[in-house]
């Protein structure tokens, strides 16, 4: 049986259009309906069901399109497997990691791990701090960075770090000895507040805000790494974890006015994992031997 075929019929079950089928494969649409005829010949059954030139799947084609979806992704699976292991891998494992993480944590961690482990392919999935833990819990990940604590008893979590929260403003032509005072209650009912680029400190942190400036301009960001860059182009201003706008400040592209309305909250870092075993831990050591917070 040729795989081709398993990839026209699944390609036409999900449109129902052997056109649609063609376009999608870059083939002639002739050549989709003999795919599909030696398909139903090879299994001696009809697949679709051809009606007023309307085309459904049969019971047959029901039954059968989730195992040749199985089929092809397995095949895929083992051509990977493959060309890794050609490469000198011989284990996989995976990481899912906050965006946040991605950018602050991430870069510098992996260049200590990989070194150690060169035979190890890793697989890093970027996704919002809230999925995380399901992910760990449901082992599709080996272990994941959060901004969120684990709720589950069957995730082990871990405190990373601190990290003060910031709050940060575009440059202005001044240095420190010659610039006026900055009044944060004028800049922030002047400028937009770049907000929720984090899943945990927003809403007090806003009830704060209100409580003590008339007037301000939110504009939600949901990526801490936009409402960086916002502010850094002079579009407005954000409260940001110290971890990600470190470098910034130290090369004057922000800056950090005095804060003194009231304190602000710090956010911590978690590693998430269910299954510890020695990668794991080395992970976790290599982790903890970084300091990323303020």
């Amino acid at each position: 049986m040729d795989t081709q075929w398993l990839k026209t019929f699944c390609t036409a079950a999900e449109t129902l259009n052997f056109r649609k089928t063609a376009e999608r494969l870059l083939m002639s649409q002739p050549n989709v309906t003999v795919q599909i005829r030696l398909l139903e010949e090879q299994l001696g059954s009809s697949l679709f069901d051809r009606i007023n030139n309307r085309v459904s799947l049969s019971d047959t084609g029901r039954f059968f399109y989730p195992k040749a979806k199985q089929i092809l992704e397995d095949i895929d699976d083992s051509f990977t497997k493959v060309h890794a292991f050609t490469q000198g891998y011989r284990r996989h494992w995976s990481i899912a990691i906050s965006p946040l993480m991605a950018e602050t944590i991430l870069p510098y961690v992996l260049r200590s791990f990989l070194k150690k482990h060169p035979d190890i392919e890793i697989g890093i999935r970027v996704e919002d701090s809230a999925t995380i833990e399901e992910l760990v819990l449901s082992g599709e990940v080996n272990i994941g960075l959060s901004a969120l604590d684990a709720g589950s008893k069957n995730v082990e979590s871990v405190r990373i770090y601190e990290d003060p929260v910031l709050f940060v403003t575009p440059t202005d032509p001044y240095d420190e000895e010659s610039g006026p005072a900055i009044d944060v209650s004028e800049v922030l009912r002047t400028h937009y507040l770049f907000t929720h680029h984090h899943p945990v400190f927003w809403d007090n942190l806003l009830l704060s805000l209100n409580k003590n400036v008339k007037g301000i301009r939110t504009m939600k960001v949901t990526q801490a790494h936009i409402a960086k860059r916002f502010v850094q182009e002079g579009l407005g201003v954000s409260f940001l974890p110290h971890s990600i706008v470190r470098r910034e400040l130290i090369e004057g592209k922000l800056m950090q006015p005095y804060f003194d309305l009231f304190e602000l909250p710090t956010v911590s870092t978690f590693v998430l994992v269910k299954t510890k075993g020695d990668i794991e831990e080395e992970f976790m050591d290599v982790l903890l031997s970084h300091y990323f917070g303020g």
